[in-house]
C-alpha cells in the first residue's frame, strides 16, 4: 500500500485489470475504504463493512455506493434504502446518512481524491485517506 496520488497511469489503474475483490481480500478490517484507481479527480476505493457507521454529510461532493457482495442498508433522516449485490445508490452531497450492514458487505464507492469518509466529522472511525492497495 502506498499513499502517493501523484502516481503513473499503469500505478493509477490504468492500462490493466483490477479485480476488486481481489483487492478486497487484501484488506484486513471493516471500514478502511482503499483506493484502487483514479479517473481524474476521482477515486474508485474499495471496503469491506459490518455493523453500524456514523451519521454524517460531504458537503461539497455526492458520493456513489456501488455493492459488490452482501446488503447495505442507507439510512437517510426521512427514510432508507436498501442494496443487494449489483447495485448502486449516490448519496447527494449535503445529505446526512449512515450506512449500515447487518453482515459483511464488500463496496466500491466513488468520490472525488480527498474525501474524508466521516465527512464533516473526525473521529475513531476517520480512515487514512489515499491509501492505495
Amino acid at each position: 500500500m502506498h499513499t502517493d496520488s501523484q502516481l503513473a497511469p499503469e500505478q493509477r489503474g490504468q492500462y490493466r485489470t483490477i479485480n476488486l475483490l481481489d483487492k478486497i481480500r487484501q484488506i484486513d478490517g471493516h471500514w478502511q475504504p482503499r483506493v484502487v484507481a483514479e479517473m481524474n479527480d476521482y477515486q474508485f476505493k474499495v471496503v469491506k463493512i459490518v455493523g453500524d457507521f456514523l451519521w454524517h454529510q460531504h458537503a461539497d461532493t455526492d458520493e456513489t455506493f456501488i455493492v459488490l457482495e452482501g446488503r447495505l442498508r442507507i439510512d437517510f433522516r426521512d427514510r432508507s434504502i436498501d442494496l443487494s449485490p449489483g447495485e448502486l445508490a449516490v448519496v447527494p452531497k449535503g445529505v446526512e446518512h449512515k450506512p449500515f450492514a447487518e453482515s459483511e458487505v464488500k463496496l466500491l464507492l466513488i468520490e472525488p481524491r480527498g474525501v474524508v469518509n466521516t465527512g464533516d466529522t473526525t473521529n475513531e472511525r476517520t480512515a487514512e485517506n489515499d491509501v492505495w492497495i
